[in-house]
């Protein structure tokens, strides 16, 4: 068994002069770093009193599921041989709030993916389901992270 490690700095700097002296006082604005990637500028999402036009954790959760499926999606392509040759996601979460909590009770990843041979579309439904085992982020969820994949064959 292998254990992996990950580390980013995270820092708020949404003080606007007051600090927390009020709920509307300051800014959900954050830093995250980590060496040797750009920063990203983070919020809270708009309801939240956040920056719309900065990541917020929730698309941020969505963009990790969705791209450890489809890093694990081209892995298992490449184990069967299938030639994968495009692939876009538009994944969709729905997150529950109760009072001042709540939680995501369901993600809808929505792959289009592109072979180059038509005999292999068939067996992409299979790599999905190999793929959607193999990820890591989805392993971790405590709620159901669904597939509506589409399949075209390039050229066709």
């Amino acid at each position: 068994m292998a254990t992996h490690t990950y580390e980013l700095a995270v820092t708020w700097t949404g003080n606007t002069g007051t600090g927390t002296s009020g709920y509307r006082a300051y800014s959900r604005d954050v830093l995250a770093s980590s060496e040797g990637r750009p920063d990203l500028e983070l919020s809270a999402d708009r309801p939240f009193r956040g920056d719309a036009t900065r990541w917020n954790p929730e698309v941020l959760l969505l963009a990790a599921l969705s791209e450890c499926h489809l890093l694990s999606f081209l892995h298992i392509a490449v184990t069967h041989g299938v030639t994968v040759v495009a692939y876009e996601d538009r994944p969709v979460g729905t997150m529950e709030q109760v009072g001042i909590g709540g939680r995501f009770t369901r993600v809808l990843l929505r792959p289009e993916v592109t072979v180059a041979d038509p005999a292999h579309v068939d067996l992409v439904s299979q790599l999905h389901h190999e793929a959607s085992e193999a990820c890591f982020i989805a392993s971790s969820m405590n709620f159901p992270v669904e597939h509506e994949p589409r399949t075209t064959v390039a050229g066709g």
